[in-house]
Order: structure tokens, then C-alpha cells, then sequence
């Protein structure tokens, strides 16, 4: 007999798809029965199956469509935003149910959005709310890949961003590079393909061997075993900090143009986060945001030391996200 199957769509970027773990993993508890079925970019799909929520992947580039095929879905679930686009890129495979943010665009009821709402707790809300059940915006953990990681035990530095807006100075990453070398750790520069030139500059300004720089040499399975056994991460607000949050590696987060309220790690982990921001900036702009600037490599060393300190116990930061169970509600309410 053919399972029912629940299409779930997040045809995003790596630290959203990240995000968006322990609401996959709510919806399957709440759907044991289904098939589960998750939209999303195919280079994503090592870390896809580190989840152990997900039965296949459909390979999806953003809004572009869906190559579904055979009976119509049981059920889709819409993690990627809040319509009406990609509420209606759902409707059109003819699920029998929609679970979405409400969206009159699209004729599609559901829950209020909350623009300030964090990323974590926004998805988890939506899948408690639609099943009733409870969902651990905690539950953020993937599985340790099998292969051995490229370089054990180092501080990660990771350069890259998606836009210059969230894109700390090179000479400030030179100077943490500096720092961690002189605490005899193995020391790595990360970053895509496209940074490889800043990598590159970032090892010179260093004084480090040109092997460390890992940019472009990794695939997203060698670069999760590398943050997975790794000391530290220091990255800015990107993928890599979202990794460092799913293996519990101490990390130094650097905020800029988005609040950490809205993608920081979670208060539990042993995550430090600096930002001196005081609203949301323009995260696709053409300019590291001043927020961002403004945090000097002396802090961040301070952090890290903090973090890389045997048996130091991490600062506390807050009290641990409590499962969320449907209904919930909230008193302020905030397009794809």
C-alpha cells in the first residue's frame, strides 16, 4: 500500500535550511505515516539526510517550480515563507491540505506572521500549531557525517557571507587568524568557491601557510565534519554559524545588518554573540553594515578565548527555548 505522502517546501540556503530542523522534525512526529517529502536545493542533500526527518529529496532552485509527480500530497507545508508565491507554488501540486502562515493573496488561512518572530521559533510555531503537537525549537542537532573531517581540532574561520553588508574586514579576520595560531590549534579559513580571493588575502595578512585556506575546497559534507569536530568556529552571520549551532561547537558569532533576536544561536549553546546594532539594517547592501564594523578584533579575541578556555563554562545567555505546543499566541503581528 502507496504511503501518504506530506510535501514540505524550503528551497532556500544553508543556514535557512538549518533553521528549519526542528520543524522537520516535529512534522515527523506528527506524521509518522507520511512521506516525507522535503523541496529543497540538491547540493543540500548530505545534510539533508544527517537529519534523519526526511525520506526524500525533490531537487527545488528557490520559486522556480516544483517537479512534482503522481497523486497530489496528503498534505504540504510551507517552511519557506510567508506567501503568496510559494503558497501558491503548494496549491498547484492540489494538496489536500495547506499548512502555511495565513496569506489572503494566496486564499490561504493559517496563523498571523510575525516579522520580528526568531527563524527557529517561527517554523516550529507553524508545525505545533497545525498538528497540535509539541516541537523543541532546540532540537537543532544533525548527525556527525562519516567521513573524517578535513582538519581536526582547529579554529574555523570562516570569511564569506552572502553580501558585503554582513561581510566583517579582512584585516580583522587576519587579526582572530593571528590570535588562534598562537594558541598552537590547527587554524582554517572557510568560504566558497567565489572566496577564495578573500580567503587567500585574509592567510597572507596572517602570516599563515597557504594550506589553510580551505575556501572552495570543501563540499558541504567536509565542511560539516570540519565544524563538527572543530575547537571553534568565528564566523558572521551565515551558514557556517548555523552548523556550529547543529554539532554544539563554541562559537563567536558577528551580527551586522539582522539581529541576532531573529537568526542568532541558541541562548543554551555555547555560542557568544556580539552585536552593536540598536535596529535591522539592509542585509543586501553593497557595504558592511556599521553595526557590523564597529565590532573590532579585540572583542572577538576576548570571546574567544573565553570559548576555547579548558573547562571554562559558558556565560549564560538565557534561558533555553521550551518545546512549543498548538495553539500559541502572540500579541504583535508583523513576501515569498
Amino acid at each position: 500500500m502507496t504511503r501518504p505522502r506530506a510535501l514540505v517546501l524550503r528551497a532556500l540556503g544553508l543556514g535557512d535550511f538549518l533553521t528549519g530542523v526542528p520543524a522537520l522534525r516535529g512534522l515527523r512526529r506528527a506524521l509518522p505515516g507520511h512521506e516525507l517529502v522535503l523541496a529543497t536545493p540538491a547540493p543540500l542533500r548530505p545534510l539533508v539526510e544527517l537529519t534523519g526527518a526526511v525520506d526524500r529529496l525533490l531537487p527545488t532552485r528557490g520559486l522556480e517550480g516544483l517537479p512534482w509527480t503522481g497523486p497530489r500530497p496528503e498534505v504540504a507545508v510551507n517552511l519557506h515563507g510567508r506567501g503568496p508565491q510559494s503558497h501558491r507554488l503548494l496549491q498547484r501540486t492540489g494538496p489536500a491540505r495547506l499548512v502555511a502562515f495565513g496569506c489572503p493573496d494566496a486564499s490561504a488561512g493559517g496563523p498571523p506572521w510575525y516579522q520580528d518572530e526568531h527563524e527557529v521559533a517561527r517554523w516550529c510555531r507553524l508545525v505545533a500549531e497545525a498538528f497540535d503537537g509539541p516541537v523543541d525549537p532546540g532540537d537543532l542537532r544533525l548527525d556527525v557525517p562519516r567521513r573524517p573531517p578535513p582538519v581536526a581540532d582547529a579554529v574555523v574561520v570562516h570569511v564569506g557571507a552572502a553580501s558585503p553588508a554582513r561581510r566583517w574586514p579582512e584585516d580583522r579576520f587576519a587579526d582572530v587568524a593571528r590570535w588562534a595560531r598562537g594558541t598552537g590549534r590547527p587554524v582554517v579559513l572557510t568560504g566558497s568557491a567565489d572566496e577564495v580571493g578573500i580567503a587567500r588575502r585574509v592567510q597572507h595578512l596572517a602570516g599563515l601557510a597557504p594550506e589553510t585556506v580551505l575556501a572552495g575546497r570543501t563540499d558541504l559534507e567536509d565542511l560539516a565534519a570540519l565544524v563538527a569536530a572543530a575547537d571553534l568556529v568565528v564566523s558572521g552571520d551565515t551558514g557556517v554559524a548555523h552548523l556550529a549551532s547543529a554539532y554544539a561547537t563554541p562559537s563567536v558569532v558577528l551580527f551586522g545588518p539582522t539581529p541576532p533576536s531573529r537568526w542568532g544561536p541558541p541562548a543554551s549553546g555555547p555560542h557568544t554573540v556580539i552585536w552593536h546594532g540598536r535596529g535591522v539594517g539592509d542585509p543586501a547592501a553593497d557595504e558592511v553594515d556599521p553595526a557590523l564594523r564597529s565590532v573590532t578584533a579585540a572583542e572577538v579575541v576576548a570571546a574567544a578565548e573565553v570559548r576555547t578556555r579548558a573547562g571554562q563554562p559558558a556565560p549564560a545567555q538565557g534561558k533555553p527555548p521550551e518545546p512549543l505546543r498548538g495553539p500559541a499566541t502572540r500579541t504583535t503581528p508583523a513576501s515569498a
